[in-house]
């Protein structure tokens, strides 16, 4: 394991890899089995894959704690809310990824939990919240909204309380933030999103520090079989290779798009949290232009994913459950690695088409 004063570009690529012995392959081989040979540690496919181990060993060394891999990013979701107790309550922004504000709404109408959602911006009322609640959820920054959390005020209050702390750090990626620095218990990611970061795998993965929390976790994984694919563990592992040759690229990228789309007439409000690939971009002309906006591009791909190499974008409020405090004009926009200019000249002719 390589030493962890390394930067996180050389975790990236380092990190996961076979011993380098002669003849070894330099990447760790694509392991097909769903038996073990008695005797060892594994026993049987639902409880390991020398590949998954990879995937956990590079991502948990970029996050500092350690990973366990999962089906989708909404399996680790489910799995992280089965530790919240019969009726006990769950804080979580009113702004979260749909899927989770969907599996909170699913627990609470079948009083397995009490959701309370916050706006997370509201730091006082998040922490008043913090009091009686058995697992804090974040967000930093939101899916879509792109608001920023107070992390460590949020965490004291619920410690204090008893309460376990989680964060998604899908948007941001360890490359932009480390949660667990800021003694949080639990990092989530939808490792299809930038971590694979070619949209051809779906994947999900859980990091902690807890050794305790780790093991209920990998346990309840092991339990209901919300284990990956060994084919989609390896191209997130081949992704992780290249995480920060993309994050930089997307974020230089976006920072570039976010200027020129503040100028646009066509755009009322671009919300961008100052880091990352995306941005958020509300229309003057209201929920029927941005629709229109997401029609008339060649470059810009109409998607409801993020995180690709590609850029992709799409208007939040055509999901039914997308929550009603989202403007209906609001197009979320996954900036990719394509040249800038290209991307603005293909963003810019759809735009001022709306004018």
């Amino acid at each position: 394991m390589p030493e962890k004063s390394l930067r996180p570009a050389t975790l990236a690529v380092t990190v996961g890899r076979p011993d380098a012995e002669p003849d070894a392959p330099l990447n760790v081989p694509i392991t097909m089995a769903s038996t073990y040979v008695a005797g060892g540690d594994t026993e049987y496919g639902r409880y390991g894959n020398p590949t998954w181990q990879a995937f956990e060993d590079a991502l948990g060394s970029l996050e500092g704690g350690r990973c366990i891999s999962f089906a989708s990013g909404l399996a680790a979701v489910a799995t992280i809310l089965d530790l919240v107790g019969q009726g006990q309550k769950v804080v979580a922004p009113r702004h979260s990824y749909n899927g989770t504000v969907m599996q909170l709404a699913d627990l609470e109408s079948r009083g397995r939990i009490v959701a309370h959602l916050v706006d997370i911006t509201n730091t006082d009322e998040v922490v008043a919240a913090c009091a009686d609640a058995s697992l804090v959820w974040l967000e930093s920054p939101t899916n879509p909204a792109l608001e920023i959390a107070d992390i460590p005020a949020v965490r004291a209050a619920a410690h204090e309380a008893g309460a376990y702390v989680v964060v998604d750090n899908t948007f941001a990626t360890p490359l932009r933030q480390q949660p667990l620095d800021m003694d949080v218990d639990i990092v989530v990611h939808s490792a299809t999103k930038y971590i694979a970061g070619h949209s051809d795998a779906l994947m999900g993965a859980v990091i902690t520090r807890d050794a305790e929390l780790f093991d209920v976790l990998k346990k309840r994984r092991d339990l209901i079989g919300a284990v990956p694919g060994t084919l989609e563990a390896y191209l997130a592992l081949r992704g992780i290779r290249t995480l920060h040759l993309r994050v930089e690229r997307a974020e230089e990228n976006a920072k570039e798009l976010v200027r020129r789309l503040e100028e646009h007439p066509a755009v009322d409000e671009v919300r961008y949290p100052g880091f990352g690939g995306i941005i958020s971009v509300v229309l003057g002309q209201g929920a029927m232009a941005a629709d229109l906006l997401t029609r008339k591009t060649s470059l810009w791909i109409h998607a409801t994913s993020l995180g690709g190499v590609e850029s992709t974008f799409e208007r939040r409020r055509r999901w039914s459950s997308e929550p009603a405090t989202i403007p209906d004009a609001l197009v979320r926009m996954s900036v990719g690695v394509e040249d800038v200019d290209d991307l603005w000249d293909d963003l810019r002719r759809a735009l001022d088409d709306l004018v």
